[in-house]
Formats: C-alpha cells, structure tokens, sequence
C-alpha cells in the first residue's frame, strides 16, 4: 500500500505485468451528518468509484443500527478496535462535530486517510490540534465541501481567476435553509451548542469556505446574527461582510428560516456581472420554470448575456451526492484534497470571527485573539 500525504491513498497490485487499482476499503465514524450516506449510496452504485464501505462506528447505538441496516454494514461499537484493522485504509468522518478533533486524532495516528465533514470543528483550538495530527503523521486529508466541486462554482471561480470580466468590485453569496422553520429541529443534534453550537456555525461554514475558496483568505468581517424565530434554533439568520483590502467586498448572507429563494450568487465585475440561481436548498429543490438558467453572465464588451449551459441538478441531495465522486478520486490518489486540513482551519476562523463582530458589534480581524475565546 502506497500513501501519499499530499494526493491521498492509492493501493496498486500487479498481475499479468498490469497494475490495476484494488478496492480502498473505508470505514465511517459516526453518521450524525447525513451526508454521509449519499455518499455511502453513490460509491455502492457505481463501482468503479473504486471506494467499498463495509464497516461504520457511531457512539449512538441506534444510530449504528439503523445506518448498518440501511447499507448493510458491519455495525463496530469500539472505535479504536475499528482503526487498528489493517483491511481499514480510510475513513470518512460525519459524527457530530464535537467529537470531530479526537476522532481525526486517532485517525491520523492509526495512519488512516481521512474525510471530513464541516464544520471542521467547534473551536480554533481544536483546529489546530488537528492540523498538527494531521502534518505529523503525514496522512491524506480532506474537507467534504461539495462547493468546491460543484461545476456552477467552478465555472465561476475561472471565470474571476481568468479576468474575463475584469476585477471583481463585490460578490454577494446567499445561502439558506428551512430548517430553522421546522419545530423538531429543535430537537436536533444541529442546534445543540454542546454537540454544534448552533445553526449559523452549522451552514454558514459552507458559503464562508466559498468566500475562502473563490477569494482567499480575507483581512477582517464585519457580522450581524440574530436569533428571529424559534427561541430553541439560535443564530438563524445573518450577515457576514468580508473585507479583501483593493476588493472585492465580499457578502454571506443567510437566513435558516428560508422557505423558498432563486438567486444565489452575485458577482459584480468591472466588465460585467455574474449570476447564479438555484444554489442551494431553498433555491434548488422549488418548482421552478423549465429550461431557467442556473449560471449566466452578462459581458459588456458582447453586450449580451452568456448561458454557460451548466445545468442545476433536480435536487440539492443531487448536488451533495456529486461529491462522491472527487471523494473517490482523492481517496484513490488521483487528485489532491477538495480541501487541506489548513484551509478547513481558516474556514473556520472565518465563521468564528463573525460571532466576536456580531458580539462586540466591531471589525475583527482573522488574526484577533478574541477568536480564540470563542
């Protein structure tokens, strides 16, 4: 078996003078984050994917039950027995995010490549506790951020990176839910600060690492969050402004009380403008009219508007499962991380800063001890 810290884990076996890829077997640690099993589902389905998952751990029982049952896994209650398999060469982390920091702790020292659900952790303590594991024992790591790979996205990103449009003046992304519309989901593991801190730390991660991903990493936010509906699923909804010193300035903008919405993505560029709808949740998944078009731009220098002929998937899940596949390559080390164990960690200091502006009502810098506090 061949690890490669950087592009992930790939296994060769000769025969015949030929090398052919074997299966990479990868366990599950927890399945609290239900992304997971779209996962878990397209990697069943299609086997070239070269991903098998036929062992799962989570500290719930039922849980464990239930996940075994619904993709016939072999149920592990000990979590440290799980990781000194040997026929165990990755696992994919969806526990809740509390236990995100001990659990890559022990995966990195089993020497276990590892996929990561957001948020990357509830603290920036734990982050670094993480990035120090992961660089210490040199496993391949990843963030599951399905942002980063969504071809809407991408196709945006070339186009800032290439200049097509000129300099980028402001980029406005809205990103929401319904959740926080929902009674029971107060009774979710989602919303319980011991378990996730709340909602806006919850989602809010996913646009902030666009932000990360499409701009870099910016000098200071400027927050507002506010607690608006139901008094048990806090912080659901908000307002982040990013500030890029020359530009752009750069919005989040979500509402976890969301029913329904279109545009998603606004980028205002020297030489035109670009538009995306149907993004998210509350966007994709509502009736909308046949043939909309889900990324475009406008060109001044064509004077017309360009279609980029990138269809939006029929469902956000349709999105989320896409993610599979790039899971796969970098498990197979095909390509590198979908995003580094360092980049999870700024991700996260981005969204941790907002709670100190939205608490102290300031400009907070990412590199502001407060963040530190909270």
């Amino acid at each position: 078996m061949h690890r490669n810290a950087t592009n992930g884990l790939l296994e060769l076996e000769r025969g015949s003078g030929m090398e052919h890829r074997r299966c990479v077997n990868a366990a599950i640690l927890g399945f609290a984050h239900g992304h997971v099993n779209g996962y878990i589902e397209e990697w069943r389905r299609n086997e070239d994917y070269g991903i098998r998952v036929a062992t799962g751990w989570d500290h719930d029982r039922t849980r464990l039950a239930q996940a075994a049952e619904a993709h016939g896994l072999e149920a592990c209650t000990d979590v440290e027995a799980l990781l000194a398999r040997p026929d165990v060469h990755a696992v994919v982390i969806a526990s809740e995010t509390s236990l995100h920091a001990e659990l890559v702790v022990q995966a990195a020292a089993a020497g276990k490549a590892i996929v990561l659900q957001k948020p990357m952790a509830l603290t920036s303590a734990e982050a670094d506790m993480m990035v120090e594991a992961v660089k210490r024992y040199g496993v391949p790591f990843t963030m599951a951020w399905q942002m980063r790979v969504d071809p809407q996205n991408a196709k945006m990103k070339a186009l800032l990176d290439e200049g097509r449009l000129g300099r980028a003046f402001t980029v406005r992304r809205r990103h929401g839910l319904s959740v926080g519309l929902q009674p029971a989901f107060a009774d979710s593991w989602h919303v319980d600060p011991k378990l996730n801190r709340d909602i806006w730390a919850d989602d809010a991660s996913h646009p902030v690492d666009f932000l990360l991903w499409l701009l870099g990493e910016p000098e200071s936010v400027t927050a507002e969050i506010e607690s608006l509906h139901h008094p048990r699923i806090p912080m659901d909804n908000g307002v982040a402004l990013f500030r890029y010193p020359g530009g752009p300035l750069a919005e989040v903008n979500c509402s976890f009380t969301c029913a329904a919405a279109e545009n998603t993505t606004e980028i205002v560029c020297e030489k035109g403008t670009i538009v995306q709808n149907f993004g998210d949740a509350v966007s994709c998944n509502v009736p909308r009219a046949p043939g909309a078009p889900g990324l475009r731009w406008y060109s001044t220098e064509e004077g017309r508007w360009i279609d980029s002929g990138i269809e939006t998937p029929e469902t956000h899940f349709a999105r989320i499962r896409a993610l599979a596949e790039p899971l796969a390559a970098f498990l197979r080390g095909e390509r590198g991380p979908i995003a580094t164990a360092e980049e999870g960690r700024t991700a996260l200091r981005m969204v941790l800063a907002t709670y100190v502006s939205a608490r102290e009502g300031r400009r907070v810098r990412l590199d502001d001890a407060a963040i530190e506090s909270v």
